[in-house]
């Protein structure tokens, strides 16, 4: 869901959606088996584009269908901006009036985009220890909330900032607690940091636990044996145990 102007010239924002999925397959085959399990949906042939799982980066990504591959080896990206993210994970129904005061704050902000993907199907099948990342079973789906600008102006990136905080803290009765889960490929550094690279676990668990749960204190012991001197870090990078003194 993102804002976006009144197409017929008058000055009106509204919120819109748009739906995107990636199959792994033909044309033909997703026709077949949507036609079977989601008729209500009416998919046909000119709803799809066929490409490569490589080109489809490039599509997700927003680059022209035209962009050749080779891009994607190019050091630098090709849209610069500044942009801040946060993550949320939902197991109940979002009730209607809580999404209409999320709609009602995206209209206060110059570009926001708030991302739902759902889960279910394979995902739940697997078990939340069987790899780091563990939100799976009973998760409906993940928001990703996200907001842009090009202003350098230390203000402006103050205000879009205090803005998507300010959502995250709306949505915080409707999604998961105890811990409230993020999904760790959208680094949300408001969540704890490292301090020079020497952050104990208990400070840590502040991201470890909403990003790793349970699987948190796995990642520790593993860390602790194989970097206990921790030269592999960043600003939430996983924490060593302190060395034992013998």
């Amino acid at each position: 869901m993102q804002t976006t102007a009144d197409q017929k010239g008058k000055n009106i924002t509204t919120v819109t959606s748009s739906y995107q999925a990636l199959f792994l397959g033909r044309t033909k085959e997703l026709v077949r088996i949507m036609s079977r399990v989601f008729p209500e949906l009416g998919l046909n042939k000119k709803d799809c584009i066929e490409m490569s799982w490589l080109e489809s980066v490039l599509y997700h990504a927003g680059y022209p269908r035209t962009t050749p591959t080779e891009v994607l080896l190019q050091p630098k990206p090709l849209f610069r901006y500044y942009f801040k993210g946060k993550s949320d994970f939902v197991k109940d129904l979002v009730p209607e009036s809580a999404l209409q005061g999320l709609f009602t704050r995206l209209l206060k902000e110059f570009f926001p985009v708030v991302q739902f993907s759902p889960y279910g199907g394979i995902m739940s099948k697997i078990s939340e220890s069987e790899i780091p990342f563990p939100h799976r079973k009973d998760y409906m789906y993940s928001i990703q909330y996200l907001t842009a600008w090009n202003d350098a102006n230390k203000d402006s990136s103050t205000n879009h900032i205090n803005w998507i905080r300010d959502v995250y803290k709306y949505m915080a009765p409707y999604v998961s607690k105890s811990p409230r889960a993020a999904y760790v490929n959208y680094r949300d550094l408001d969540l704890g940091i490292n301090k020079n690279g020497n952050t104990s676990f208990v400070e840590a668990s502040a991201w470890g636990l909403k990003y790793f749960k349970g699987n948190f204190e796995r990642l520790v012991r593993v860390k602790s044996e194989v970097d206990p001197d921790n030269f592999f870090r960043h600003e939430q990078s996983i924490p060593a145990l302190p060395k034992r003194k013998y």
